[in-house]
């Protein structure tokens, strides 16, 4: 029986990265200065961002189910590299970096700059990843969670235009993540940290505190709403590092 269902997260896992490669070839078609370029890199972030729910959605079932494998976590890797790594790096590449170049030996143009800062993406994300594949805390991640870090670059198009961020805040921002997924930084598992919320009583209170803060801001903001949820998760582990470096410097 657990043979027969491992195809339900193994589905879910190359959905994501489906949709990863997707988004990839959704970049591709984009010429920087056509007038339509920032609607595809709307579009593309969204892919990205769905990617993220099934790469969520292939854990629970997988543990729902009682049916999870060394095939599976592989697999899940693999996808999370391309969804998360590789198609977050195209997409800040084609948006901001596609022009920075350098001259050199007189050649203009000759060396771009550009596509190895976009590498340093995937590079951290493999890193990352093979990380924890090695060894990880059950309760806890080592590094920023590469969904969370590909995610973070999914909704940049969906809040800001490419003429809004200056080229030098979209490099600092964008090496600033990328080396989060490497650090050794304590983030939470949302999963462990949401288990308490698993009795009717409780989760109908959230839910119910949920459905008042969407309505409130409106469903037309929810990449703002997202935005803001991934920054403070973002954050966490920042903060966290900083109030325990001041305890650790007191002792």
């Amino acid at each position: 029986m657990k043979l027969k269902l491992t195809w339900i997260p193994n589905t879910l896992t190359l959905g994501n990265l489906t949709l990863g490669f997707v988004s990839m070839l959704l970049v591709s078609e984009t010429n920087p200065n056509q007038p339509n370029a920032h609607e595809l890199y709307s579009l593309a972030g969204v892919f990205i961002i769905l990617a993220a729910l099934f790469d969520g959605f292939d854990g629970m079932a997988a543990r729902a189910l009682n049916c999870t494998s060394e095939l599976g976590a592989d697999l899940d890797s693999l996808a999370d590299l391309t969804t998360f790594g590789i198609a977050p790096g195209f997409l800040a590449y084609k948006m901001f970096f596609f022009d920075i170049k350098l001259d050199i030996f007189d050649k203009p143009d000759y060396l771009p700059l550009g596509m190895f800062i976009a590498a340093l993406y995937p590079i951290c994300a493999a890193y990352r990843l093979a990380r924890f594949n090695v060894a990880h805390d059950p309760k806890s991640f080592n590094g920023l969670p590469s969904p969370v870090a590909g995610v973070v670059i999914g909704i940049f198009p969906l809040v800001f235009s490419v003429s809004q961020v200056p080229l030098w805040t979209a490099v600092t921002f964008f090496v600033i993540t990328a080396l989060l997924m490497v650090s050794t930084l304590r983030y939470s598992k949302p999963q462990v940290a949401m288990r308490g919320l698993f009795s009717w009583k409780k989760l109908g209170i959230s839910l119910f505190g949920l459905g008042l803060i969407l309505f409130a801001i409106g469903f037309y903001r929810w990449p703002y709403v997202m935005y803001g949820a991934v920054g403070f998760y973002v954050f966490s582990g920042i903060v966290s590092f900083l109030i325990q470096t001041i305890q650790d410097y007191r002792v």
